[in-house]
């Protein structure tokens, strides 16, 4: 079905993804040596559970969740070689190097023959017990946001198919090649967070992939599921846009979906846990869209998670040309990498090997001429001159006044500037001073509150002192007039 798409600005872009969009995917051998990050791009990290010497199999458990942290497993059997540090998405952090023996000996499957037997709990529980993450980029533990959506009563499960921004195509793969894991995932993490129904959501410009998902919907012949394709505008694949297409409910920017009945999973997330119920095995890959002009061969593959950056680039033939750049994720929204040392994260889902042409330099930077333009552009209705302007001038009370929190840093209005301001950026800076800001504030209002306690305290413990002087004084009284009356 087409869906009636309640679309506020955003950018119909160079997709940059022929012909990777048609090209099948390819799986990985696993690499000599994986690095597992302890934070898998949540900004927590797991507590690791082995030590440096010790044996491990593929799928065993080595950091266990805490916080936004999932749990963690080795990619690769073999010997854990040391807990040490790597350069994640995120910047640096600890993580578990383990170097394979080229066995990958499983760890004992649990396989779940009859998964439409189990509560909503149990679901959730093996789901946080096989480590599955959000697999579109933020990393979240898929367990808690069921968790959370089933607490909620959600009404509506959104499965986020709409991979709009340019460069990325994996999920667009995964669809076209594993629709039936994708409609498989969607009825079990149906049954996870009690929605009633669940939509599908993808972008026209992908008509391989409609047509794989149409049938393996037909196949399983379920009312609760349906498929709702949406015109390809960036950056209708964010949550809060996406929301708002499909059902028409805007999500408060300082809220989230199950405030309007809705839970979002990504595609690639309903079929990591489609695998897990199929196989009973844990999270240990994922598929990643290696592209760019600086590689070889651009491809979609499916590499082990803590697989090197430089070992899928030799995948794809290794490098074409000294590379301008390397960004992990899209071209708007993605990270610029340091090394090619840089493992697979969960969160990890495109490599683009940059040179020149393909992102070319940002120019020269010059005056806001008053266009418009990026007031068009932006999806969440905002006024990014404006906001620019108070930026440079450290007015945050304008700032939270034209709503800066609401900015998703989608990149639009950079993308339109003809004046090459760097307003995302300036706009990310100012919103780090306001969160500054705000902390700050937070621990004003405790230290005066610790403040008023400590003076009521004094002042109790002064009453206290002073009514003891008092009841002494008046014994001493009462004692001395009874010695005067004998």
């Amino acid at each position: 079905m087409s869906a009636r798409a309640v679309i506020r600005g955003g950018l119909r872009l160079d997709g940059h993804k022929h012909p990777l969009d048609e090209a099948p995917i390819r799986i990985l051998r696993p690499p000599a040596t994986v690095l597992l990050a302890l934070d898998q791009g949540s900004g927590d990290e797991a507590e690791p559970v082995v030590e440096p010497g010790q044996a491990v199999r593929l799928g065993s458990l080595v950091a266990r969740r805490r916080g936004t942290a999932t749990d963690l497993h080795a990619s690769v059997s073999g010997t854990v070689r040391e807990i040490g540090e790597c350069t994640t998405l995120r910047g640096r952090s600890r993580c578990i190097v383990v170097d394979s023996d080229g066995r990958d000996d499983w760890e004992q499957a649990c396989r779940v023959t009859d998964w439409g037997a189990l509560q909503a709990p149990e679901i959730i529980r093996r789901i946080a017990d096989a480590g599955v993450a959000g697999l579109g980029g933020a990393a979240f533990p898929t367990a808690q946001k069921l968790e959370l959506a089933l607490i909620a009563g959600v009404e509506h499960l959104l499965l986020n198919g709409a991979e709009c921004e340019p460069w990325i195509c994996c999920d667009a793969a995964l669809m076209r090649e594993r629709a039936g894991d994708v409609v498989l995932g969607a009825q079990v993490m149906l049954a996870a967070c009690g929605a009633g129904r669940c939509t599908i959501a993808i972008e026209d410009d992908k008509q391989q992939a409609i047509a794989a998902l149409q049938t393996a919907l037909q196949a399983t012949g379920d009312e609760r599921l349906s498929l709702a394709v949406l015109p390809a505008v960036y950056p209708l694949g964010a949550e809060g846009p996406l929301v708002a297409a499909v059902t028409g409910h805007e999500v408060p920017h300082d809220g989230w979906p199950p405030q309007v009945g809705v839970v979002c999973q990504n595609v690639a997330t309903a079929a990591a846990v489609a695998s897990l119920f199929r196989e009973g095995r844990p999270l240990v890959s994922r598929v990643v869209t290696v592209t760019g002009s600086g590689v070889r061969v651009s491809a979609n593959v499916e590499a082990r998670i803590g697989t090197p950056l430089a070992d899928l680039v030799d995948a794809c033939g290794g490098y074409a040309a000294t590379p301008h750049r390397l960004v992990a994720g899209g071209s708007l929204t993605g990270r610029a990498l340091d090394s090619d040392a840089t493992p697979v994260t969960k969160g990890f889902n495109c490599a683009i090997v940059a040179t020149a042409a393909d992102l070319p330099p940002r120019g020269a930077e010059m005056p806001c001429i008053r266009c418009g333009d990026c007031a068009y552009a932006c999806p969440a209705g905002l006024l990014p001159q404006q906001l620019h302007r108070l930026a440079q001038a450290g007015d945050s009370d304008g700032l939270k006044r034209l709503g800066l929190e609401a900015c998703i840093e989608c990149g639009c209005c950079d993308y339109v500037c003809p004046s090459a301001i760097p307003l995302t950026e300036s706009f990310r800076a100012a919103r780090g001073r306001l969160d500054l800001q705000e902390v700050e504030r937070r621990r004003a209002v405790e230290a005066r509150s610790r403040f008023e306690r400590h003076q009521r305290r004094l002042a109790e413990q002064a009453e206290a002192e002073r009514r003891a002087f008092e009841e002494a004084r008046r014994r001493a009284r009462e004692a001395g007039q009874a010695g005067t009356d004998r």
